[in-house]
């Protein structure tokens, strides 16, 4: 829903701390309050004027003006929309034969509208056992009670409908068949079959199935936003655990709605990997199943209650309790912005799409020329310099190419890519899946590759033993980063990355080597390291990113340290960090926070580690067989469920503090001569999750 604005300064902002302001409407919305005390009308008849005001200069709602910030919003919100909102007309194209009426056009709200909606209308500051009651109340202020017409439209039919009456506690409606019937179904159904379905249900269908039908009048345009509300709170942010959440003295809204609604927006615009994408819809999918088998496991025991449980099924208990909260936690990863820059979650990158060619089949070699327009001069150098050496044996021939894309695809295991000056605008992400040599024929300024597409990643490598040299990468819209190195080696030598999202990438277990190269721009990490992963930084120049190397050391059993060589490095400006490192936090860590401890936390890893490991052990040796090894495997549970949520709750409170060098941790194979300058949070830093 795009705003049009005349002669008005506007800045917005999905913020809940922002305000969007409008001169032009400013300046109406003075002239009618004046107006109006002049008549001695009411602060109610004000707001209502105010707003009919704003809809009058723009033909559309704004659900995000407040004109009194002391007045009940609930009570303002219901009465100042009746005041005339005019949403948009939904047609429906399906035939000419059709014989539905048209509806509203409701679900393309922008983040900030539903954001809105929520935190001052529907939810407020309510806990998670409150949820339901603060919804039904907000429905009986803004729904209309009865006689409107709505489409009932479920997977198998849409049918008109009368509503004739609410029952806002169950979310539900009492409706009737609008006569003559309009309907479409996607099997065979009568009008019996209507009135039947109907009668079995004492005529109350869901809320949320109901569409309103369209009326150019105005009178049921908040009647089909409070709908959609509704409907997409239910579909999208509400979860089946969140009513059983143990911290409920916490603000619902805060902790849950917002990073739910800003991540679906990320998604929906691109912002978050596609495999990212999938593995979060695959836990959402995996912990409703957990919840669901312990909820039945929990119904079964409480039926049962004259009866002591027996262990077998406290242990199944306490197994489901205990994965359940690591979904959880998985899924809060996921959600939160700050944790998903973070962690990002090793298992997101998506299978690699391109499989290696390895050799070709004749054991020819070919170097792949890339280059638009070349002139005569140009062409002899290039053949005195890099053609003649390369292709002295009668095993390499030569090829040429317009685009980076197309030679790198025609690629085989120990081909050459040189690409000519010129600016070259790619509209597909580069898989390397070989292992190959791309370079630049000149100057990195003068080789440059652009990136036009917006997808996960710019350059993406797979193979055993990849170089890239004397090459400007400019990304714009790249997700993942503008060069992802998920396995094989990459050696990345005098290159210029102009990052607009994020940086570099290495995946655990993959290397790169990047010498002499300037990394600047990203509003994330200019490099990011994965556990297990091989990493030197030499001589490079790394800028005016949000963090410039950051090292995730997610200090897991099944996470292999990774290893860092850092030297001669220039990292300057950097909006936070020079170098941070990400770390699980327990306790002590928010303590040592807390009080301001100079002592740098990052040392106590293998401390932290045999903490941990001590509950687990002298419960091991409780019990070997029978009984006891059902008790100890209960007990065993039951600690690791402590832990969890004593992590979970750690992760609510994440922190970052600077320290005052990084240096000598065991992740740091050599450290020489590195200049740090200007950063700004600190040239070292440690992140607790």
């Amino acid at each position: 829903m795009e705003q049009e604005t005349q002669e008005t300064a506007c800045i917005v902002s999905d913020m809940p701390d922002m305000v969007v302001v409008e001169l032009h409407s400013a300046v109406k919305a003075k002239e009618a309050e004046e107006g109006l005390q002049g008549a001695g009308c009411n602060s109610l008849d004000i707001a209502k004027a105010l707003f009919q005001n704003e809809n009058n200069e723009n033909g559309e709602h704004h659900d995000d003006d407040d004109d009194d910030d002391d007045d009940d919003s609930g009570t303002d919100y219901v009465n100042s929309d009746k005041s005339g909102t005019q949403l948009q007309r939904c047609e429906r194209h399906r035939g000419e034969s059709s014989s539905l009426p048209d509806t509203f056009q409701t679900n393309n709200l922008l983040f900030y509208e539903r954001f809105k909606a929520y935190q001052d209308y529907m939810l407020g500051d309510c806990k998670p056992s409150e949820v339901k009651a603060f919804t039904a109340d907000y429905l009986e202020k803004a729904l209309e009670p009865c006689d409107w017409l709505a489409l009932w439209s479920t997977d198998v039919f849409d049918v008109v409908v009368e509503v004739q009456d609410l029952d806002i506690n169950d979310l539900k409606a009492h409706v009737k068949l609008v006569q003559p019937l309009q309907y479409e179904t996607r099997c065979e159904i009568t009008e019996e079959d209507f009135n039947s379905l109907l009668e079995a249900t004492q005529h109350k269908v869901p809320l949320m199935e109901l569409q309103v039908v369209y009326d150019e009048s105005g009178d049921f345009d908040q009647t089909a936003l409070t709908l959609e509300h509704l409907r997409f709170f239910y579909k999208h942010i509400w979860r089946q655990w969140d009513e059983e959440d143990e911290d409920d003295d916490f603000d619902y809204f805060v902790r849950c709605v917002e990073p739910r609604l800003r991540l679906y927006y990320d998604i929906l615009e691109d912002r978050v990997p596609a495999g990212l994408v999938a593995e979060y819809q695959s836990l959402l999918q995996s912990c409703s199943q957990c919840f669901q088998q312990f909820s039945e496991l929990r119904s079964g025991l409480n039926a049962d209650s004259d009866l002591e449980p027996d262990n077998v099924s406290m242990v199944e208990g306490l197994n489901l309790y205990d994965q359940l909260e690591t979904f959880k936690r998985k899924l809060h990863i996921i959600e939160n912005p700050l944790l998903r820059y973070v962690l990002a979650y090793k298992g997101s990158s998506r299978q690699q799409c391109v499989q290696s060619r390895g050799l070709r089949e004749s054991g020819m070699k070919v170097v792949h020329v890339v280059t638009a327009v070349t002139n005569t001069i140009q062409l002899q150098s290039l053949l005195t310099a890099r053609l003649i050496p390369l292709c002295a044996s009668e095993d390499t021939e030569i090829q040429f190419h317009r685009d980076p894309v197309s030679a790198v695809d025609a690629c085989h295991q120990g081909d050459t890519v040189i690409v000519l000056p010129g600016t070259y605008s790619v509209s597909s992400s580069i898989f390397i899946p070989d292992s190959i040599t791309i370079e630049g024929f000149g100057f990195p300024d003068e080789v440059v590759i652009e990136n036009q597409y917006k997808g996960d990643s710019f350059v993406e490598s797979t193979g055993a033993d990849v170089s890239v040299s004397n090459i400007k990468f400019i990304q714009h819209d790249a997700i993942e980063g503008i060069l992802c190195v998920r396995e094989g080696t990459v050696n990345m030598e005098n290159c210029v990355l102009q990052c607009e999202t994020t940086g570099v990438i290495v995946r655990g277990s993959a290397r790169l080597t990047m010498n002499m190269c300037d990394l600047y721009g990203s509003k994330g990490a200019g490099v990011e390291i994965y556990p297990g992963s091989v990493c030197s930084l030499v001589s490079n120049g790394i800028h005016h990113c949000k963090d410039g190397v950051l090292i995730k050391d997610f200090a897991n059993e099944l996470d292999g340290m990774p290893s860092i060589n850092l030297e001669r490095n220039v990292i300057h400006n950097n909006w936070d960090y020079g170098v941070i490192l990400v770390k699980p936090g327990n306790g002590e860590e928010q303590n040592l926070h807390a009080c301001g401890s100079e002592e740098d936390p990052a040392l106590h890893g293998a401390d932290d580690k045999q903490q941990e490991a001590e509950p687990a052990s002298r419960l091991e040796s409780a019990g070997t067989d029978g009984t006891d090894g059902d008790v100890a495997a209960a007990a065993t549970a039951g600690r690791k469920w402590q832990f969890g949520r004593q992590l979970s709750r750690n992760k609510e409170a994440s922190c970052s503090r600077p320290v005052q060098d990084l240096m000598q941790h065991q992740i740091f194979v050599s450290v020489q001569e590195n200049q740090f300058k200007r950063n700004g949070k600190g040239d070292f830093g440690v992140f607790f999750y």
